[in-house]
């Protein structure tokens, strides 16, 4: 597991694709307490099972109470990295969506009218780079929806690469989609605190 940075309060690192950013068992959590035998390690923001990337782990009550109130009052920052097959319409924007969210199929979906269980849900895009049918774009997150990214991109025709649960193309890979950049203020000194981490060499990112 590669760490990017770690104090008595907080530890910076990298979410493996296929790992629970949970605390249950296989959870990042856990593994951090099996590598570094640290006892107390608490999520206080998640990242999809499939997906890869910097996530930032509390290691006591006050840091966990701390971030997770940055996270509710929008000062926490998250940037990430997708491929998405298709090229939007223009180069920088944002979508503006209703989600809903069904419990029992695990799905995210599109609403058409506010309801109950509708929540508004922004994000901001820039297309990187284009290259065989393909974009490469950063994304800044505005509201934090359950599987949002990979929501609002597919419901454009605009599915990530290795998308499985909301497009039907079988692509030989794990999703392209990256948590690129956190940030934050520190918990405990208040320091504004910025990480950043491009995503791995493998395909699609290699294309690029």
């Amino acid at each position: 597991m590669e760490i990017l940075y770690r104090d008595e309060d907080i530890l910076v690192c990298i979410k493996p694709a296929r790992v629970l950013s949970t605390d249950e068992p296989g959870g990042l959590p856990e593994l951090v307490r099996s590598e570094l035998g640290i006892q107390d390690v608490r999520t206080v923001h998640r990242l999809d099972r499939v997906v890869s990337g910097l996530m930032v782990l509390a290691l006591n009550a006050p840091a966990a109470s701390n971030l997770s109130a940055q996270i509710r009052e929008g000062r926490f920052e998250k940037e990430y990295m997708a491929v998405i097959h298709g090229y939007p319409e223009e180069a920088e924007g944002k979508f503006h969506d209703l989600l809903l969210r069904d419990k029992a199929r695990k799905m995210t979906f599109v609403a058409d009218a506010p309801g109950k269980g509708v929540l508004p849900a922004t994000l901001g895009y820039r297309v990187l780079r284009r290259r065989d049918g393909l974009s490469k774009v950063r994304i800044r997150l505005e509201t934090g929806r359950t599987h949002q990214i990979r929501v609002q991109f597919a419901s454009r025709g605009l599915p990530l690469v290795g998308e499985r649960k909301y497009a039907t193309p079988e692509d030989d890979c794990e999703i392209a989609l990256w948590s690129y950049a956190l940030g934050f203020f520190h918990p405990k000194t208040k320091e504004w605190m910025t990480f950043s981490k491009e995503p791995p060499r493998d395909y699609p990112w290699s294309i690029f």
